[in-house]
């Protein structure tokens, strides 16, 4: 099934897993597609997703670590200033 498609394989950055996921989405957008090609892009999508998530998870816990308060590192969500 999915290990037969050639972009299965993994990416490493998060980057690269954005650009393979919104080339998956475009394909499921354009329809015309089998079951099972839906079905493996749909699988394809799905993991890309957690990948990022998860990227964007760890990048946040970084930087709630690197904020530091008063000498000390004290974890604070990051809150971009508004302009």
């Amino acid at each position: 099934m999915a290990e037969n498609l050639p972009e299965a394989k993994p990416v490493e950055t998060f980057e690269g897993s954005l650009d393979e996921l919104e080339k998956v989405v475009k394909e499921l957008e354009g329809g015309d597609l089998s079951l099972e090609r839906s079905l493996e892009l749909f699988e394809r999508g799905m993991n890309l997703s957690d990948t990022c998530r998860k990227q964007l998870e760890g990048a946040e816990t970084r930087v709630e670590m690197l904020i530091r308060k008063e000498g000390k590192l004290t974890a604070e969500p990051f809150r971009p200033e508004k302009a």
